[in-house]
């Protein structure tokens, strides 16, 4: 009898720990998918920006160095910022600075502010960093439902096919811009496009994902 209760109220404490699990992501929903999306964003930059950095001169790669460890800085000491914010500028790396913010204020859910710092951020030249802050700025507008702001964003980087920045990152942003306004048709096609063209892309997963959960929840034309 007490092993039979003593299960029991192990079944139930079990129960109990996922319901307040399933609470919690539920009201936290909007936070976690920002998080994600965030962090997603800054290991790709993160790479990216590494690689930039083996490339270049000494005191250019000092720089970069010192404002990934700012960044890397800024949940445990926010007061870090003021520091990254003055090392902004039009140098070919100060630019990213103002990158940089804008995930931080991601993080944080606070999108406006992360506008703002990537407004401040100049069009030219048209490299690496410039991409990584239109992306940042498209994924913004998605997690804000600004759909169509989202798509016209990653139109214009379609239409450039840039050298410095993968086409199946865009591609795979603009699609989830597409679904979220509701044209699934279009996609869907897209997801499928990155499939075939990049099968090797870290997106090609995600992608296929998305092509069966699209096409599980379509019913079969008559």
């Amino acid at each position: 009898m007490k092993k039979i209760v003593k299960k029991q109220l192990k079944e139930d404490e079990f129960v109990s720990t996922m319901t307040k699990i399933y609470e919690f992501v539920k009201k936290r929903t909007r936070e976690i998918i920002i998080i994600a999306a965030a962090g997603v964003f800054f290991v790709l930059l993160y790479a990216g920006l590494r690689f930039l950095q083996a490339q270049n001169v000494k005191k250019e790669g000092e720089l970069l160095s010192r404002m990934l460890e700012l960044r890397s800085e800024l949940g445990q000491n926010p007061a870090k910022l003021a520091e990254l914010k003055q090392m902004a500028g039009r140098g070919k790396f100060a630019r990213l600075a103002f990158v940089l913010e804008a995930t931080h204020w991601m993080e944080k859910g606070e999108l406006e502010k992360a506008k703002e710092a990537l407004a401040t951020l100049q069009s030219e030249p048209r490299d690496f960093i410039y991409y990584q802050a239109q992306d940042l700025l498209g994924q913004i507008n998605l997690l804000q439902k600004n759909y169509d702001q989202a798509i016209a964003i990653y139109q214009k980087l379609e239409e450039a096919k840039p050298e410095e920045y993968g086409l199946d990152v865009i591609l795979f942003h603009k699609a989830e811009a597409l679904e979220g306004k509701g044209d699934r048709t279009t996609a869907l096609a897209l997801y499928k496009n990155i499939q075939e063209k990049y099968p090797q892309s870290y997106y090609s997963f995600d992608a296929s994902e998305r092509v069966r959960k699209i096409e599980s929840a379509t019913p079969p034309s008559l």
